[in-house]
């Protein structure tokens, strides 16, 4: 292999490389910034292919998709001075790509520890001043709207990081205070229970004395169209006997004699002591009654 030759592949080999590192893509979903010696000479350079200062300038990406901090669980008093642990997360996204460079040096890690730092300190101060309640259901959203302008405002002017939203994924007790309350619940349950059994027991005296009443008063109606029934019927009865009585007297004491004699020698066993000349033998003897 001849000098020109070797000269000739170190030549093209030379341009190759000054090629390679005169171009650099920033895909659709990054951004990008230029830097020369450390510098930053081009910020927020748009998706597509660039050029660049070859072995003097150097293009820097960063991810430019919508990202999710999720934070750990922190311990924070509400305006009460009760304890609180909440769950929460962030969605961010690089808003100024220089700015973000210059406090972060693009290492994500380390923007996310500073944005979590202030998603932690704006948690606690809005849970300060809110009570248990509304920090549970009476202003949950309207603090996750409040933190969330909050933390942007701060983020984009330190970290040139925009936050589109901040979610309390879950709000606990503390460990610690979680049988007392469950105990609390639990008195206030029990205590609640025996006041709707003492009302019951009570509607339940009520209506048994109203049902007992009215049975009283039942009964004793019943009783007395009862009475009066029977009366009514007695009075009928006798009547009724009383006219056959009158259409033949003779018929009438030979009838109820014979009814006698039946009921009083109705059983072989049954004996009687009588004298024979009774008025109660008048029709055994043969004879009319006098």
């Amino acid at each position: 292999m001849s000098n020109k030759t070797i000269f000739g592949l170190i030549l093209a080999l030379i341009v190759v490389v000054v090629g390679w590192q005169s171009f650099f893509v920033v895909s659709e979903i990054q951004r990008g910034i230029v830097l020369q010696f450390g510098k930053v000479v081009r910020t927020d350079v748009q998706p597509g292919l660039h050029l660049k200062l070859p072995f003097v300038q150097e293009a820097r990406l960063f991810d430019g998709r919508l990202l999710t901090l999720d934070t750990a669980t922190q311990r924070y008093l509400t305006l009460e001075k009760k304890a609180l642990m909440v769950d929460s997360y962030a969605k961010w996204r690089i808003a100024d790509v220089e700015r973000f460079y210059t406090a972060t040096s693009g290492i994500r890690a380390l923007a996310e520890d500073r944005l979590s730092r202030q998603l932690e300190s704006g948690l606690r101060n809005e849970v300060a001043r809110r009570s248990l309640n509304e920090v549970v259901s009476g202003e949950r959203d309207q603090l996750m709207a409040d933190i969330t302008t909050v933390l942007d405002t701060s983020a984009r002017r330190e970290l040139g990081i925009e936050v589109l939203d901040v979610r309390v994924k879950a709000i606990d007790l503390p460990n610690e205070v979680n049988r007392s309350v469950f105990e609390r619940m639990s008195s206030e349950r029990e205590r609640e229970a025996r006041e709707h059994r003492a009302k019951g027991n009570e509607l339940a005296e009520g209506i048994r004395a109203d049902a007992d009443r009215q049975q009283r008063v039942i009964l004793a109606e019943a009783f007395r169209e009862a009475e009066q029934v029977r009366g009514d019927g007695d009075a009928q009865a006798a009547a009724i006997y009383a006219e056959a009585y009158n259409k033949d007297a003779e018929f009438y004491s030979f009838y109820r004699s014979l009814q006698a004699y039946r009921e009083s020698f109705a059983s072989k066993s049954d004996i009687l002591v009588l004298d024979p000349d009774s008025d109660f033998f008048r029709y055994l003897q043969g004879g009319s009654a006098p």
